[in-house]
């Protein structure tokens, strides 16, 4: 069925899509014949944001790789643009409902149930984090919005309307359990929208602030809100949307294929198969995941995913891929004479670093505490730190999505 799918979506591409009739027949692809189905789609290029941010900004509003025209839309995301223009991402009524769907599965495997209520932190204006908030009255939930940046009406919701989940990004779960001046109702936290719900470190102390059990949840704006889900054997996050979008695997470095087998480790690729008014080819994610699957002990035989960090976000030193989540898992290790807050300095602007490379970590302790954190990271993660202790609340907290990187200091 998906082969089926995924060919009737490359013919509506050459039908409907200047930019992806041109992109394949540059590539030597000058009909859907010569495209083939899935088990040839490896031999395709792959889909890179910047080209959907210039294809936007050549024949603007939506570019040159919608497949519908603006009237027959019922809803325009964009993105957040702080790395240039905001990219808008158009939805038709039936790709609205696709992602709701999706959205349900997901949250639905972290154990949200008809009944519960749910308080909300995500952005519901132009972000498509928004529109995965439907999916909880899909499930039959008592929802309850907040939005970002809203603390005290976060904390108010918390105490008086005594719900049993919350979902917010990671660092804003951190955030709220620093506020918090009270017991909460809290049974569940769902966090997503950045790398850190699935370190156990990092989990280990939200639980332990929160007295609740922490789920992982994963989605990109440009494929689909809330594309995976983690259920209560916590073996990694289900894939919520099969049939509907496919999941490739790839060496980050050279593109190539990675077969899909229990701890393979690589950057997410997906294609759309149903999708209406933007679908995208190959698109690169730039998430870098270990994958399963094989059946989960809950008895699903989804694959399953926990996301190691960024691509985009990683550094390089001296060879060694760094992720800052990886980081910042590690010195969580030290808890409770650290907070679990980091920040890398790097001293040069760009991917590749020379060591050692500077590490901010907010705690309470003496050079020895900083040695013992310095060859932590050396032995896990196999890169020359320069540890810097910080005290305990001076780096910056946010109620979305932490910044773990900042090249203040770089030449």
């Amino acid at each position: 069925m998906s082969d089926e799918l995924y060919r009737r979506q490359v013919a509506r591409l050459f039908e409907r899509s200047a930019f992806y009739r041109e992109k394949l027949a540059r590539a030597g692809f000058v009909s859907p014949k010569d495209v083939g189905g899935l088990a040839e789609i490896a031999k395709l290029p792959f889909t890179e944001k910047d080209e959907l941010r210039a294809s936007q900004a050549a024949r603007p509003p939506l570019g040159a790789h919608a497949a519908v025209e603006i009237a027959e839309l019922a809803r325009i995301y964009s993105t957040s643009g702080t790395s240039g223009t905001p990219l808008y991402i158009p939805l038709t009524r039936a790709d609205v409902e696709e992602w709701r769907e999706i959205g349900r599965r997901t949250y639905a495997r972290n154990g949200i149930k008809p009944g519960d209520s749910v308080v909300t932190t995500f952005g519901a204006g132009p972000f498509v984090a928004g529109a995965s908030l439907a999916a909880f009255e899909a499930i039959g939930c008592t929802h309850i919005p907040t939005g970002v940046g809203n603390t005290d009406k976060v904390l108010a919701a918390l105490q008086q309307l005594k719900p049993q989940a919350l979902a917010c990004t990671p660092s804003y779960a951190l955030y709220l359990a620093e506020k918090i001046t009270f017991k909460t109702s809290i049974e569940r936290i769902i966090v997503g929208g950045e790398p850190g719900g699935g370190e156990a470190s990092f989990r280990r102390k939200l639980e332990q602030a929160w007295q609740a059990k922490v789920y992982e949840i994963m989605g990109i704006g440009d494929i689909a809100a809330s594309l995976w889900g983690e259920c209560p054997a916590q073996e990694g996050m289900h894939f919520s949307a099969d049939g509907v979008i496919h999941v490739e695997l790839i060496e980050p470095e050279t593109g190539k294929s990675i077969p899909l087998t229990d701890n393979a480790q690589g950057e997410l690729v997906y294609t759309h198969l149903k999708r209406e008014a933007a679908p995208l080819l190959r698109f690169r994610s730039r998430d870098h995941v270990q994958l399963w699957v094989s059946e989960c002990s809950c008895k699903r035989k989804t694959i399953r995913v926990k996301c190691i960090g960024r691509t985009d976000d990683m550094l390089i030193v001296r060879g060694v891929n760094v992720f800052p989540a990886a980081v910042r898992d590690v010195v969580s290790r030290f808890q409770p004479r650290v907070t679990g807050a980091i920040q890398i300095r790097p001293k040069q602007r760009g991917v590749k670093q020379e060591p050692p490379l500077p590490v901010l970590v907010e705690g309470q302790g003496d050079q020895a505490l900083a040695r013992s954190i310095s060859l932590e990271l050396k032995n896990a993660l196999t890169f020359t730190p320069e540890v810097r202790l910080v005290p305990p609340q001076s780096l910056p907290r946010s109620d979305y999505k932490s910044k773990l990187v900042d090249f203040s200091e770089a030449t």
